[in-house]
């Protein structure tokens, strides 16, 4: 793999929770295996006054709270990499300053004018941010090609954090600001689920196994579900999450990233461009769902009431009678050959009875069934069941069907299981870290082309917008903490013939 080139990482909103808790703690692990380049520097930027060591001091507790393996000697030649400037982000009279501090670097560290630009702020500055970049001339895209030679050439890139637009109107505004500033070759909406092994160990599950392939089509599935669940409850997130709902926060962005990589079409070979094409595709191809099938295709819940939490409604700072969704499952097609007629089954909610985030492929049950009566442990021959596993363990599990030894003849499921720990002894990394080092060697692999973005806020909003008016009405406190969500959800899959996979 190809070592990324000298760069600075700036990272706009530096003194949030995302940084000392994700980005600086997965820089380290990945300093620590030697993918981060030679010459790199991080620069933290926030309108909080403090020095470089202070913020370093900061970021070593919080490194040593979450990152993997913790050694004060590797932190701190990592630390020297690590610097602060205060300023306001949103303000041109930042950025003479930070241009003069970014130039530093490149005469005192060699980092060539290369530059990655993080937006860890909140969704309501992305386009000023992006405009005050430009003003300040920080990108130079229209002069590279032309006017410098290859070894002298330098880039920009950027990073923006979900929620990516709040609608499929303001995605395509947002991705149009973007544009008129950065190429897309250079534009990183990151999605920290791509950065999980298992989610991209699913190419090489498909692509590499042939007895997979020949059946990954709506002849033998069944259908697909997708789930993303937790136990705990919004936390003291509530006013963002009331603004914001299940939907927007799981649903258009984390699972229907992993559904592209389940449903996509073999890719012509494995680059970023061959990739996001299959992507492209197969996310456009989601049907759009209408007005007289939302509540057919969807069912939307609150949480009640707990032991130790009070209902989502009488949270501080969630808005009276809300009728944001802390649960959620829809129902989608995907209208192009290999899916015609499998439907796929989304769900995503808060304090549920497990934490849990997997890919279950139901296939159909034979076609003629010669055990009819023959006794089954678990009352007669169902289809095979492949289990995809991300969180919290990462593993894969297949069930099928055998023979129970001994006489008279009975069958029974069993499961095969691969346990991505325990067979390769290898310790995952933190996701974004893997991530940082795409944007930071120009592989967009793991990131979402902007119709991608587009066409998953159209799949998504008959669920958002009036057209869902109708399943919102009942929407408060329909489901008991700590169980699996709302009886409707049951009941839609009931209507299909179909059950969600709620056991271990």
């Amino acid at each position: 793999m190809r070592k990324p080139d000298p760069c600075v990482l700036v990272i706009f909103g530096a003194s949030g929770d995302l940084t000392a808790r994700k980005l600086i703690p997965a820089l380290y692990e990945m300093r620590a295996t030697g993918a981060l380049p030679e010459k790199f520097k991080v620069l933290g930027v926030s309108r909080r006054e403090k020095t470089d060591d202070a913020w370093r001091t900061e970021l070593a507790v919080s490194v040593q709270q979450h990152a993997k393996r913790w050694d004060p000697v590797r932190w701190a030649e990592f630390a020297k990499c690590i610097h602060y400037f205060a300023g306001d982000a949103a303000q041109t009279a930042m950025y003479p300053g930070l241009q003069d501090r970014l130039r530093q670097f490149d005469e005192s560290d060699g980092t060539k004018g290369n530059r990655l630009f993080y937006l860890s702020v909140g969704p309501e500055l992305y386009e000023s941010i992006v405009q005050r970049i430009e003003d300040a001339a920080l990108v130079t895209e229209g002069k590279r090609w032309c006017s410098i030679t290859p070894t002298e050439r330098s880039w920009q890139r950027i990073i923006i954090e979900k929620p990516f637009g709040s609608d499929e109107k303001s995605a395509a505004s947002l991705n149009r600001s973007l544009g008129r500033v950065f190429e897309e070759e250079d534009i990183y909406r990151i999605d920290h689920y791509l950065g999980k092994e298992v989610v991209q160990a699913m190419l090489v599950l498909r692509f590499a196994n042939t007895i997979f392939e020949p059946v990954w089509n709506h002849r033998y599935i069944d259908h697909v579900q997708i789930t993303a669940t937790e136990t705990v409850g919004v936390g003291n997130r509530t006013a963002f999450f009331d603004s914001t709902g299940a939907i927007r926060d799981m649903i258009q962005s984390h699972l229907l990233q992993i559904f592209a990589f389940v449903a996509m079409e073999p890719p012509t070979g494995m680059t970023a461009e061959d990739i996001r094409a299959e992507k492209i595709k197969t996310v456009r191809a989601l049907r759009h769902t209408s007005p007289d099938d939302v509540a057919t295709h969807a069912v939307l819940g609150q949480y009640a009431k707990g032991a130790s939490e009070a209902a989502f409604v009488d949270l501080p700072g969630v808005a009276k009678g809300s009728t944001t969704e802390t649960y959620a499952a829809i129902k989608l097609h995907v209208d192009n050959w290999r899916w015609a007629g499998t439907p796929f089954y989304f769900r995503t909610g808060k304090s549920m009875a497990k934490k849990r985030t997997e890919i279950v492929v139901q296939f159909k049950p034979p076609a003629a069934n010669l055990f009819g009566g023959i006794p089954h442990t678990s009352g007669g021959v169902t289809g095979n069941r492949l289990v995809i596993e991300i969180a919290p363990a990462e593993r894969t599990r297949l069930r099928f069907e055998s023979k129970v030894p001994g006489t008279p003849m009975r069958i029974s499921s069993i499961e095969m299981s691969a346990d991505f720990d325990k067979q390769f002894g290898v310790e995952a990394l933190e996701a974004y870290g893997p991530l940082l080092v795409d944007a930071m060697r120009g592989d967009q692999s793991l990131y979402k082309h902007r119709i991608e973005v587009e066409s998953g806020w159209a799949a998504v909003m008959p669920f958002l917008d009036i057209s869902s008016a109708g399943i919102r009405k009942s929407i408060a406190s329909n489901y008991a903490p700590g169980s699996w969500g709302p009886a409707a959800a049951d009941e839609l899959m009931a209507r299909d013939g179909r059950t969600w996979h709620n056991d271990e």
